[in-house]
């Protein structure tokens, strides 16, 4: 039932000024891409992939870039599996179209170019673009005094950090924040690809890692994923490089190994945003997003409480935005939402009146 007295709600309507008209919209026949591996070169991570199922390959890149546009010699990235990883757009056919669900995805073989030897971070993100997270930017401002002028710091220098929270809370998006803005080498690498196949291959691994960010410091070091394993006992030189700050990244710290966890001096927690900040990462979202949508934004806050800055966009809006896409519809609705939301097994029957 409605009632006169229902507060008000926030509602938007804006309309994107990149929405493409039925009468002139044009979906892709086929793709063709290739491979170019990660927006920084670094020898120590996975560049290289193997397709083992090419039809699954292409149902995969389907489903995730489904309804963007696709422009010869640009590109796409993967932010499932292999995040950030680049592909180049080498044919669209028509250029300029859109990908479909009958859209022929195909992945050219080639070698990964790896003549650079600068390690150097491609990416806009602003400490200002993250929503939220004021304790861990508060506590990076050493980090950020420290990579301006390490000399001035001696022996109070800051080495080891500890980012820990639930996935998709920012942790990563953050420093590379924090290498984009003070323009130093990020070394981002996940800790599962330091475990060598034999002895001792893990500990020249790390060597090379630290070694290769102290000859480009002041430089910043990101181990993601540091509960997969258990090898990092390994890190006993870590508090010999000058000018090289170390972030670790972990879900879990309590799984941590204490010889790990003791060589980090700070840790930092990362939460999930509240009402305020999951409205704002709505808004800043929809501001790209490409149809145009006709959304409550304040019962999308109520629904989504509990869901990641990551989840609200990678689980309900851009599934809001592919089932509209996929029902032949040019608007973003709650209806949408409302599918976005049962995909995601969020509960939703505390909030009546959806469609109010």
């Amino acid at each position: 039932m409605k009632t006169d007295n229902k507060k008000q709600e926030i509602k938007s309507t804006t309309q994107k000024s990149a929405k493409i008209e039925n009468e002139n919209k044009r979906y892709a026949e086929y793709v063709v891409l290739k491979a170019v591996g990660y927006p920084f070169d670094f020898s120590l991570m996975e560049n290289d992939f193997e397709i083992t199922n090419v039809k699954l390959f292409e149902e995969y890149a389907r489903e995730q870039w489904l309804g963007l546009e696709v422009n010869e010699n640009s590109y796409l990235f993967d932010q499932k599996i292999i995040p950030d990883y680049g592909f180049e757009i080498v044919t669209a056919k028509p250029d300029g179209s859109i990908i479909s669900e009958k859209t022929k995805i195909k992945l050219i073989n080639e070698e990964l170019n790896k003549s650079s030897d600068e390690i150097k971070v491609v990416n806009n993100i602003k400490l200002s673009d993250i929503v939220g997270q004021q304790n861990a930017k508060n506590k990076i401002k050493v980090l950020i005094k420290y990579l301006e002028n390490p000399e001035k710091f001696g022996p109070w220098a800051p080495k080891n950090i500890l980012f820990y929270g639930l996935p998709g809370t920012g942790k990563t998006m953050l420093v590379k924040a924090l290498a984009n803005e003070l323009e130093v080498p990020l070394h981002l690498i996940k800790a599962t690809s330091l475990i060598g196949e034999h002895v001792g291959d893990s500990a020249s691994k790390i060597h090379d890692l630290f070694k290769k960010a102290s000859e480009k410091s002041p430089s910043i070091i990101f181990i993601d994923e540091m509960d997969a394993n258990s090898l990092l006992t390994e890190m006993d030189g870590i508090n010999e490089n000058e000018s090289v700050i170390t972030i670790g990244a972990t879900n879990n710290p309590t799984s941590l190994d204490y010889a790990v966890r003791s060589r980090f001096e700070e840790e930092i927690e990362f939460k999930l945003p509240d009402d305020h900040e999951r409205l704002t990462i709505l808004e800043n979202n929809l501001k790209t997003i490409p149809l145009e949508y006709d959304l409550n934004l304040g019962k999308i806050v109520k629904l989504t409480k509990g869901l990641s800055g990551r989840d609200l966009k990678e689980k309900i809006l851009k599934t809001a935005l592919h089932n509209a896409i996929a029902n032949d519809e040019d608007i973003i609705t709650m209806k949408h939402i409302d599918y976005a939301l049962k995909s995601t097994k969020v509960k939703n029957n505390e909030v009546k009146g959806m469609f109010e």
